[in-house]
């Protein structure tokens, strides 16, 4: 069986025999959608990247109430709200659509509530049940500690979410702290569940048109920062707001942007100053640079008046070519998506040792699967690979890296060839992986990371077998 299927064979046991409803509950998400959170300081762009994702605007941006509130947008027939509160009740809340948002009454103050449920019909949630978190170091100590709560005991220890956008604006040691405490202090959290993004990546250049460039530039030395690198192993320059809006881009606002494109240049350049000379010529215009940004202005701007584009359907792709959003969607598939399966049972087997006392027979029949699951075997070693506590020649590192899944968990990913020539890739690495693993002078934990590797070619070895 496969390792979903061993982990959902080991909660129907535990349901069966303890009755216990937060292993029902465990054993109930292994069924679902991937539970991604979405987390980062105040004013981080949280909201706005999640309507980015999602292609739709739903999420709030402004400082209301609800922003104070853990918030999960599901899947789901019709739109739907419902309120779950601190003292274990939920209630259905009636809503509205203000400028796309859903705008929910709580009917309460909102710390009675634990969180809100959004559901939307929608593709992309079916995917991925995506969670808005309030801003961490808000002025306000309670807001921040929701946010704490719900996502600090990742590790070995139950939690709500299988995986974490973490939104980044200039990196210090609150964003470390925080990401250090979402994997455990003592380094055995699993980072390839994060997943780091340079928000607000159009601001970094001052809203120049070369600005998501200068953002790709920051976002690589983030990637190359060793302390950050052990904890986000990957991180994405993301326009969010040029993003949304691409994916809800209005008729009328093209129209505007057209009128503006068709001005002489001395008074485009005058006009475009800054974000508050655009807004102050009119109502559409401010309406626009809150909705596009100044950067989306500009750059909307220049699109048409060099005839790059003629209609808002080719402004919005373009807009949205410039976000960055296709690529964080392609990190979403390759880091997290393709690793649904492990990141499911990692979170039901940590609920199991929450809920089942040390002694329990069920208890080391988890850490069975875990200590046999070679997909457990592949995460813990591309940790150690990633924080350097793993001995690995630099020349192998790269290679040892992609074929533990740090690229993407399908075979041309982990081996990093077209589909025509994964069996001779595939021969090629297992054979070399093992010579290393079987060598008198490799040290021990080279040697268990090449006899993973090699294993790790078999499977995709024995899958291409099966195809075939």
């Amino acid at each position: 069986m496969s390792l979903l299927d061993d982990t959902r064979a080991l909660l129907d046991r535990a349901v069966a025999e303890t009755r216990d409803a937060r292993l029902a509950r465990a054993r109930g998400r292994l069924d679902e959608p991937l539970r991604v959170a979405i987390a980062g300081k105040l004013k981080a762009g949280k909201s706005t990247l999640l309507n980015a994702l999602i292609g739709e605007e739903l999420a709030p941006t402004d400082a209301g109430e609800c922003t104070r509130v853990v918030t999960w947008y599901a899947d789901g027939p019709a739109y739907a709200v419902t309120s779950y509160l601190t003292d274990g009740n939920a209630e259905a809340r009636p809503f509205t659509r203000r400028d796309g948002a859903v705008r929910i009454d709580l009917g309460r103050p909102s710390f009675q509530v634990e969180r809100l449920e959004v559901r939307v019909p929608s593709a992309r949630l079916r995917r991925h049940t995506l969670i808005d978190t309030p801003g961490i170091e808000s002025l306000s100590a309670d807001v921040s500690a929701r946010t704490t709560a719900f996502l600090e005991d990742e590790g070995e220890h139950a939690t709500q979410t299988d995986a974490v956008i973490y939104l980044l604006r200039h990196l210090h040691g609150g964003d470390v702290r925080f990401l250090e405490a979402f994997h455990g202090d003592d380094g055995a959290g699993t980072p390839v569940n994060t997943i780091g993004v340079l928000s607000r990546a159009d601001e970094i250049g001052g809203c120049r048109l070369d600005a998501m460039t200068a953002a790709e530039r920051v976002a690589g030395r983030y990637a190359i920062d060793e302390r950050l690198r052990r904890l986000c192993p990957v991180v994405v320059p993301v326009a969010g707001l040029l993003g949304a809006a691409g994916a809800t881009l209005r008729e009328g606002e093209f129209r505007v942007l057209a009128q503006v494109a068709a001005l002489p240049m001395d008074d485009i350049v005058e006009l475009l100053l800054t974000a508050d000379r655009f807004a102050a010529s009119g109502d559409e215009r401010r309406r626009l640079v809150t909705r596009l940004g100044l950067f989306g202005v500009r750059l909307g701007t220049r699109l048409i008046r060099e005839g790059e584009v003629t209609d808002a359907a080719g402004l919005a792709a373009a807009l949205t070519e410039s976000s960055g959003i296709g690529r964080l969607r392609e990190v979403l598939r390759t880091h997290i998506e393709g690793r649904a399966d492990v990141l499911k049972a990692r979170s039901a087997l940590a609920a199991l040792d929450d809920c089942l006392p040390p002694d329990s027979p069920l208890r080391a029949e988890a850490e069975r699967i875990r200590a046999g699951a070679h997909e457990f075997v592949e995460l813990r070693l591309l940790h150690q690979l990633r924080s350097g506590r793993l001995p690995v020649a630099d020349d192998r590192r790269a290679e040892l890296d992609r074929l533990l899944g740090g690229s993407g968990s399908t075979p041309q990913e982990r081996l990093g060839v077209p589909a025509d020539e994964i069996m001779a890739a595939a021969v090629a690495a297992q054979a070399r992986w093992q010579r290393l693993a079987e060598h008198p002078l490799t040290a021990r934990g080279t040697k268990a990371a090449a006899r993973a590797a090699a294993r790790t070619c078999e499977g995709i070895l024995a899958a291409q077998n099966q195809q075939g």
